[in-house]
């Protein structure tokens, strides 16, 4: 199968790779070009400003937690028919598990699904030095997929001078620059980015960029790239949605906005019908669900807003009172607490549903890769079943949960976690469903169950 694709990735963290690509997106989407975006990793914030760009979805690419086959399966299946998938790297290039392997980093990736690489690379400071980092790139492993860079931070005399040391010195192409400007820096915080929601200007600081990039970024230059990538092995499978039999309340607003497109295309390919709805805004729950999702995001930013929202918290407590099955993961789970602080530690009423507090960490305590193991039988698995999934919190739980111990790959650091109690299963992990679909399966009985007392 032919898949036209590109991948940024970077050196490292910090250089500019999410902010190029979403001006590569906005360029693409002013040219109408039919695109889809990926993201290497687990990260949501990222995938959030994809989409916001483009207004599709756009879909996370995780070998850790969905496993080689899988990973390239969802990746042709979401790129099948597409002009261009462009994908955004995670963290530095060969950065993977626990810092010591490749495996699930973006070159893991990169290789998997046979995608030519642009690194992003910040040559403010640099000069020959420039070529000594590329070629340690370009030779840290025999086919390392990268075929060109980008610089960034760079003006056009001190770019003119680098690109004609690296293509005299490297075989690689070097695809254009990107000026420093505060008119399109995308600013960060203690999870990341700030969410597109909360970035003002976000899609006018996107036209600049976009702009910008047609001027001193050989565009088609890199469509051309793309559309000689590798073949693939992939035919796709006829779709077998099922008629929608049951209804799945997903919470989703400026609170609560983490989720694997991945996930909720699989219970809506399964038979269920998504109703979003805001803890935020709306008053009541939706009517007629018979389950409910309680995604992450950063309940603690809005945390007088939700406590204010009190006929929300009245509905969903009488339905999960009612045993309405609920999945809640990291900001939902702070959201299930009796209290949550906010950012200045003041505590604020919310559920209630589990008996601890939610409250204000000084740091990044728990985070990174986990493999969940079932203590006991749950809401969701069997005692002994594994889960792959990802930890990623400021935020700390008094009473965290014992049901799943976590367990850090290549380390001994592992930890309880998760609570699954009647009707709920709620904890700080986050879980993609193909890492484990019985996770998703167990659930959607569970919702179907639930329709069947109410009728």
């Amino acid at each position: 199968m032919h898949i036209p694709r590109i991948l940024f990735s970077a050196p490292s963290s910090g250089t500019g790779k999410t902010t190029i690509t979403c001006g590569f997106l906005t360029a693409l989407k002013y040219r109408n070009q039919n695109v889809v975006s990926f993201k290497c990793g687990p990260d949501y914030i990222d995938t959030l400003f994809h989409s916001h760009v483009l207004n599709v979805h756009c879909y996370n690419i995780d070998t850790f937690l969905m496993g080689e086959k899988n990973a390239l399966m969802l990746f042709c299946q979401n790129a099948f028919e597409k002009q261009i998938a462009v994908m955004e790297g995670v963290m530095g290039y060969y950065d993977g598990i626990a810092g010591t392997s490749v495996a699930s980093s973006t070159y893991h990736i990169a290789s998997l699904t046979k995608t030519p690489v642009i690194l992003v690379v910040n040559g403010k400071g640099m000069s020959l030095s420039i070529v000594a980092l590329l070629k340690g790139f370009l030779e840290y492993q025999k086919q390392s997929a990268i075929k060109g860079v980008i610089l960034n931070g760079v003006s056009e005399m001190h770019y003119q001078t680098l690109k004609k040391v690296i293509e005299i010195e490297l075989p690689i192409k070097v695809y254009g620059y990107i000026p420093q400007s505060e008119e399109f820096t995308l600013k960060s915080r203690h999870l990341g980015l700030i969410t597109p929601q909360e970035t003002e200007y976000l899609q006018q600081k996107m036209n600049i960029l976009a702009k910008q990039m047609e001027k001193t970024v050989q565009i088609d230059a890199i469509l051309e790239l793309a559309q000689n990538a590798e073949e693939l092995n992939f035919v796709p499978k006829s779709s077998n949605k099922q008629k929608q039999n049951c209804c799945i309340a997903v919470a989703k607003d400026n609170a609560f906005c983490f989720y694997y497109e991945d996930n909720i295309q699989y219970l809506r390919q399964n038979g269920c019908n998504i109703q979003y709805f805001s803890p935020l805004h709306d008053k009541v729950l939706p009517s007629n669900i018979h389950g409910m999702i309680l995604g992450g995001g950063y309940p603690e930013l809005y945390a007088k807003e939700l406590s204010e929202n009190t006929s929300m918290i009245k509905s969903i407590q009488c339905e999960i009172n009612k045993g309405l099955p609920v999945f809640a993961e990291c900001g939902g789970f702070l959201y299930l607490h009796e209290t949550l602080q906010d950012i200045h530690g003041k505590e604020y009423a919310m559920l209630g549903v589990i008996k601890a507090k939610a409250v204000k960490g000084e740091r990044l305590k728990q985070f990174g890769y986990v493999t969940l193991c079932a203590q006991k039988n749950t809401l969701l698995c069997n005692k002994g079943e594994c889960i792959p999934a990802h930890e990623f919190h400021y935020w700390q739980s008094t009473n965290a949960g014992n049901t799943f111990e976590a367990v850090k790959p290549l380390s001994q650091r592992k930890w309880e976690c998760i609570h699954s109690v009647g009707n709920v299963f709620g904890g700080f992990p986050h879980i993609h469903f193909y890492g484990n679909i019985n996770i998703a399966d167990n659930f959607i009985k569970l919702c179907r169950m639930q329709m069947m007392k109410s009728h």
